[in-house]
């Protein structure tokens, strides 16, 4: 049976660089892997630095799971300036729940809203949920409201914010 990780903080980040589709195209299959292999980088270490787990890589993203809102805000901004440091951009959603865990998989509705939440960013963007923004009130965190959304599966609209600065 699935066991239950209460309020685990997920992150999805999914990468760009300019000219990835064709970087992947003209190098053929090793290329390809090259390229996912780079994107990957600049992700894993901060997740390992604040204490989380890569639970998943789908396509040039990555699903982490990090303990506590702040942490995981904290990460995603440091995954961004190492992309930079790779000439690659990032973009991060961050939602805060249960998590189910079978095994290194990850799943659930802050799964989920994460994911959702992430593919609303651009390039060089960490948004989060107000759950998240809620629980890291006082922590000098600063965030732009970005907007009430509607979240396919999820029945009422969320507001999301920008992380402006840590």
């Amino acid at each position: 049976a699935p066991r239950r990780q209460p309020r685990g903080t997920v992150l999805v980040r999914g990468g760009t660089s300019a000219g990835a589709p064709q970087q992947a195209d003209a190098s053929g299959q090793h290329g390809s892997k090259d390229l996912l292999s780079r994107h990957r980088a600049p992700t894993e270490g901060p997740v390992d630095d604040y204490g989380g787990e890569v639970c998943d890589h789908a396509g040039r993203g990555v699903l982490a799971t990090v303990e506590g809102p702040a942490r995981s805000i904290r990460c995603a901004m440091d995954s961004i300036d190492k992309a930079h440091e790779l000439g690659l951009q990032l973009r991060g959603g961050i939602h805060t729940g249960e998590v189910e865990r079978e095994g290194q998989a990850a799943a659930g509705i802050a799964v989920h809203m994460a994911a959702r939440i992430s593919a609303l960013a651009e390039a060089d963007e960490v948004l989060v949920s107000s759950t998240v923004r809620d629980l890291v009130a006082g922590s000098g965190i600063e965030f732009e409201d970005r907007g009430s959304h509607q979240f396919k599966g999820i029945d009422e609209a969320r507001r999301v914010f920008r992380v402006l600065s840590v």
